[in-house]
């Protein structure tokens, strides 16, 4: 396990995420753009002493470096969204993806969530639903001695076989540490058919482990397409989309929230 005052520093990066999330939720609106909102975030984390960990990122072979502060995806657009990608005012029944990730005194925080623009239809409300509730299935199931894919396999089973919906393939949570974004394992959110098509996901859970973990679906597909030189991941058919995501330490009792506050978020906005 890492130092009490390294957990520390973690858990106050993540929960300046949470707070940027607050801050976020209360001040969305109905006729905002993504430029606007990647401003606000800016700001905030101006304010909260952190930077972005997004801003800048050029980790990824073949893409540029990534030119907004936070992900900001709309409607079909499931991750990777710049605040340029999409210059619409964000209207009634739009669904607003917002990944975060700072760096605060040396530790890294990385949590995302996703809000809806007033109403939305029944089924887009039961996604929603859905992809929360994956989420925390998943967290319960990153018990130290466990195997990783124990957590797909939680994920995947209320995803697919209970809701119906459709996980991405291809594109997963990971670990991460002090100064560094992305670090291994990397965290499928399905189960492999092979143990070469994940051999991480037959590593088992240890103490001190740090894990940005991070649903990711579609309504109706679970294609993506994207252009290999920009970074927006979309679905394929063009259906709806969300995306959440939590920091989570493995401890010897068990796995510890450290983005806990998210949870609480309000679901519409605007």
């Amino acid at each position: 396990m890492p130092k009490e005052s390294e957990v520390q520093l973690a858990y106050e990066a993540a929960q300046a995420v949470v707070t940027v999330h607050r801050r976020l939720a209360e001040w969305l609106k109905v006729g905002v753009t993504l430029a606007q909102i990647d401003t606000f975030v800016a700001g905030q984390l101006d304010d909260l002493g952190c930077k972005s960990c997004f801003y800048r990122y050029n980790k990824v072979k073949g893409l540029p470096p990534f030119p907004s502060f936070a992900c900001l995806g709309v409607n079909d657009c499931v991750v990777h969204g710049t605040a340029a990608y999409y210059e619409h005012p964000l209207k009634p029944g739009d669904l607003l993806k917002v990944d975060i990730g700072v760096t605060r005194r040396g530790w890294i925080g990385d949590a995302g969530w996703t809000y809806a623009f007033k109403a939305v239809p029944p089924e887009v409300k039961r996604l929603m639903e859905c992809g929360k509730e994956s989420l925390r299935r998943g967290v319960l199931a990153l018990r130290p001695g466990t195997l990783l894919l124990e957590w797909a396999r939680a994920v995947q089973t209320h995803v697919e076989d209970e809701c119906g919906f459709h996980l991405v393939r291809g594109l997963g949570g990971h670990g991460y540490r002090r100064d560094k974004l992305h670090e291994k394992p990397f965290v499928s959110n399905v189960m492999p058919e092979t143990k070469q098509e994940w051999p991480e996901g037959f590593e088992y859970l240890r103490p001190g482990m740090f894990l940005a973990v991070e649903p990711m679906i579609g309504m109706t597909s679970a294609a993506t397409h994207s252009d290999p030189r920009k970074w927006p991941v979309f679905i394929a058919d063009g259906s709806p989309s969300v995306h959440y995501e939590h920091d989570v330490l493995i401890t010897p009792e068990g796995p510890r929230v450290l983005s806990h506050g998210l949870d609480e978020l309000p679901e519409f906005v605007g």
